[in-house]
């Protein structure tokens, strides 16, 4: 089929390349192109895909081939049709529901290819692009060249972006926001710096340094993560600007923001737009911010919005015009040869001109929701639900979607299969959906769904399966792996599951990473590196990669799984290499700085200091019960050493010196960070901090013990304190030079510590030079579960395993204490757990909890 020729070759951020020269356009990973290298680049690619106009899916990958392929495509005349990164379901349901001429892969070949197109291609379309809610239905969006420039330039006019400005990718770019951002800042010749981690990652704020990033832009939910990751104060010198869109930002959070912009130097942006308008349509200057935060400002330069019918108080729907505004939608295929059928945008929208000129929205005529910035049309999501068979009513607001479903008439529970649809094809976290089920939908008297009804439905409990029904549930859900959702629901308990939101953020801790890294390990095939920081949306929408008979498990598992091992041997009289115990104080340090210092609640105030105790008793508390029940069946442990005050009131008990000293250790960082000044001090200088407290520490070592018979003492807290010190140091090294000299303070350190016990210090020392440079070990896949179950466990089996010593004096076999010992320390820590979990889950039912037990570093 032949198509007509395009009106124009491209839009001018795609042929304006060259012009900018050798300036930097493009920064990802280990790659950085010049405008002259990406225009070569873009020009191979368009060769590439040289002949006639054709339909291309493109997937929306932060690298830099990635955005090569989309240029090229461009470049080329082709339709693109963005799909977005790793996201296999939504990529097969838009290549069934659109037939794309042209399929390219992640980094830009060409896996699938037709000569010709088949479908009718109108000259001035240029992209198609889901909006911000698509539910996999069929309509897209039809935007032009001359929209994509328009939008582009008139963007790049509101924020002045200069060829100096850097702007980092906070966003996917398969979301019409992060796209704008991309076409903006080619066009006015600046960089972009492609990544797709979190501003939770360490890493990310890496890139943005090292590269002097000057804009950043998110929606709502990217800014609470800011505060999250203390994003006020650092800094920043560079940042010129920051923009907000994607949904509602609270007035006393656009003040707050602006107040900080104005203080730090940069200028906060809060901007207004839709798909359908390519991206942008009005944008609040800085400076009326603080004054009018309620406000979505003016309309971008050659926009002009209105409101068309306003009610006495002069509310009514906003409408906006102008070059940007999208060709129409398209419903299938056929559409694709349609020109413009809109001239305007009836955004759906209410709203007002304020007097001062300013536009403000002031509410939602149409159905449509927004929880958690995603928008949902709630009669396609009906529709969606109803193309499976399921008879459903939905309404909602911005904080849940309720559903209201007919009970099929074979009796069965539609419940799960709702909340699996509706999960996956609206990005929503489950916690934020509620289905009930029904007999028959709620309706007026004249026939149309009662919505108001079907949200009066929610305070009702929906039916109870028969005990039989939950048996046969939890025997399939048995028999396959469970999903990712799964494993984090279960994993947090009472907790609200938003899909921005990654492990770390959710009050993820190192016991509960073991066993949710060989979860998903086992659902996924394999994890990406550092899975705990990627935002639960992304790791629930992976595809399950290919099961080989190696396992890629995270070093510090294993470490951890050897190290209790090598505690409960020597204990057993089953070998004698030392070191064990105090390479989980060292570990006890990585892990600490990993998950505790990188909490969710770290910059609220006292929210840290109390985290850190939080996760002190929950090291604190199983161990003085333990050790307590203990006194009452032995001689060898008193009633005072369940205070965990070894050392420091009382003499050390060896047995249980790496308790005491952990929980000591905790008590002492709860308090150092209780001071604003350190807490400060650690977001500017994340490697510095742990530098000064081991150097602190090693001042120590000239401080006697309490108990002075104790000779050569190695387990006194103020003397083992370094070990945590060099395990939370050696976690924050990810430059070359703190690295190296993380692996010299080692090499240092430890033999100077253990003097004359060379195999304990070969011990300690490898085990953390492992730590340093080795981020996974691959194992035989047999191997993964009991390695993860030792690991995880490791403080169980710390604790109980002295109690079955004893049985050495009736001939038990040292091999075979070890084995009870790992056996019995499991089973114990899984039994706490799972009750742990039951006591929280059944608290979350009344509304008396909302969120996991914290984090325990150890």
């Amino acid at each position: 089929m032949t198509t007509a020729v395009p009106t124009r070759p491209a839009p001018a951020f795609v042929t304006g390349l060259r012009h900018h020269g050798g300036r930097t356009a493009l920064i990802g990973g280990s790659e950085q192109l010049t405008y002259t290298a990406l225009a070569d680049r873009v020009d191979d690619a368009a060769a590439a895909l040289a002949g006639t106009r054709r339909l291309v899916l493109v997937p929306a990958t932060a690298t830099v081939a990635g955005m090569v392929g989309y240029l090229g495509a461009l470049a080329a005349g082709h339709v693109v049709l963005l799909a977005p990164a790793g996201d296999p379901d939504t990529a097969a349901a838009l290549r069934r529901s659109w037939d794309p001429d042209v399929v390219l892969g992640a980094d830009a070949t060409v896996l699938e290819a037709r000569d010709a197109s088949r479908h009718d291609l109108h000259p001035d379309l240029a992209l198609l692009m889901a909006t911000s809610g698509s539910t996999g239905s069929p309509r897209l969006v039809r935007l032009s060249r001359a929209s994509l420039e328009a939008n582009a330039a008139a963007i790049a006019d509101s924020l002045d972006i200069e060829a100096t400005d850097r702007a980092v990718t906070t966003l996917p770019w398969h979301y019409c926001y992060g796209l704008s951002v991309v076409h903006s800042n080619l066009l006015s010749g600046a960089a972009v710096l492609l990544t797709d981690a979190s501003v939770t990652d360490p890493g990310f704020w890496e890139l943005v340094g090292e590269h002097r990033a000057t804009s950043l832009h998110g929606v709502p939910h990217t800014f609470a993560l800011l505060d999250r990751v203390g994003f006020d104060a650092m800094e920043l010198p560079h940042l010129r600007y920051v923009t907000q869109a994607g949904g509602r930002l609270e007035p006393a959070q656009v003040r707050r923001w602006a107040g900080l912009g104005a203080a730090q130097g940069w200028r906060f942006v809060v901007m207004y737009g839709q798909t359908e308008a390519t991206a942008r349509m009005a944008s609040l200057p800085p400076e009326l911010a603080a004054e009018a935060p309620e406000a979505i400002g003016v309309p971008i330069p050659g926009g002009a919005l209105r409101v068309d019918d306003p009610d006495a108080d002069g509310v009514g729907e906003l409408v906006y015009a102008g070059p940007n505004v999208m060709l129409g939608y398209a419903h299938t295929a056929s559409d694709l040869a349609l020109g413009r059928t809109v001239t305007e945008l009836r955004t759906g929208d209410l709203g007002r001109q304020r007097p001062d000129g300013l536009f403000q929205v002031t509410g939602r005529r149409s159905r449509f929701t927004k929880p958690f910035g995603v928008r949902v049309d709630l009669d396609a999501t009906e529709t969606l639900l109803a193309g499976e068979g399921l008879m459903a009513a939905v309404t909602g607001d911005d904080i849940r979607l309720v559903v209201a479903v007919e009970r099929p008439d074979d009796g069965s529970d539609p419940t799960a299969a709702v909340l699996a649809l509706l999960t996956t094809r609206l990005h929503l976290p489950e916690a934020v959906v509620a289905a009930v089920v029904v007999d028959a939908l709620p309706r007026r008297a004249n026939g149309k769904l009662d919505h108001p009804a079907v949200a009066a439905l929610v305070p009702s409990a929906p039916p109870r399966d028969s005990w039989v029904a939950r048996l046969r549930a939890r025997a399939t859900r048995r028999a396959a792996p469970p999903t990712v959702r799964e494993i984090f629901a279960r994993t947090f308990p009472g907790q609200v599951l938003d899909d921005e939101a990654s492990f770390v953020d959710l009050g993820g801790d190192s016991l509960t990473y073991v066993g949710v890294s060989a979860d998903l390990e086992r659902a996924l095939g394999q994890l990406p590196e550092r899975w705990d920081t990627v935002p639960l949306g992304e790791l629930a929408s992976r595809a399950p990669a290919p099961r080989s008979r190696w396992a890629r498990v995270e070093a510090v598992v294993v470490l951890r799984a050897l190290a209790i091992v090598l505690v409960v041997g020597e204990h057993d009289h089953l070998w004698n290499w030392l070191g064990g115990a105090h390479l989980l104080l060292a570990m006890a340090g990585w892990t600490f700085s990993r998950f505790v210092l990188a909490g969710p609640d770290r910059d609220e105030g006292a929210g840290l200091p109390r985290r850190i105790l939080r996760s002190t008793a929950l090291i604190a508390v199983p161990s003085s019960l333990w050790i307590l029940l203990r006194s009452m069946m032995t001689s060898s442990v008193q009633h005072q050493d369940a205070l965990l005050l070894g050392s420091v009131f009382h003499p050390l008990v060896q047995g249980y010196w790496f308790v005491d000293s952990l929980v000591q250790i905790l008590v002492g960082a709860a308090l150092l960070f209780a001071v604003p000044a350190v807490r400060r001090f650690e977001r500017r200088h994340r490697f510095g901090l742990p530098a000064l407290v081991l150097a602190a520490s090693l001042a120590l070592w000239l401080v006697p013990s309490y108990d002075r018979t104790v000779p050569s003492d190695l387990y006194s807290t103020h003397l083992v304190l370094w070990l945590f010190a060099l395990g939370w140091m050696l976690q924050r090294a990810v430059t070359p030079a703190q690295r190296w000299a993380t692996a010299a303070a080692t090499l240092v350190l430890v033999p100077a510590f253990f003097g004359a016990e060379y195999e304990r210090a070969a011990i300690v020392a490898g085990g953390l030079l492992v730590l340093l440079c080795v981020a996974r070990i691959a194992v035989p896949r047999p191997l993964v579960a009991p390695i993860t179950a030792i690991a995880g466990a490791s403080l169980g089996i710390y604790l109980t395993h002295f109690a079955l010593l004893p049985l050495a004096d009736v001939g038990v076999p040292p091999a075979v204490l070890v084995l009870l010992g790992l056996a019995l320390g499991i089973v114990v820590w899984r039994l706490g757990t799972a009750a742990v979990r039951q006591v929280v889950r059944a608290l979350a039912r009344r509304g008396l909890v909302t969120a996991a037990p914290s984090t325990a570093p150890c």
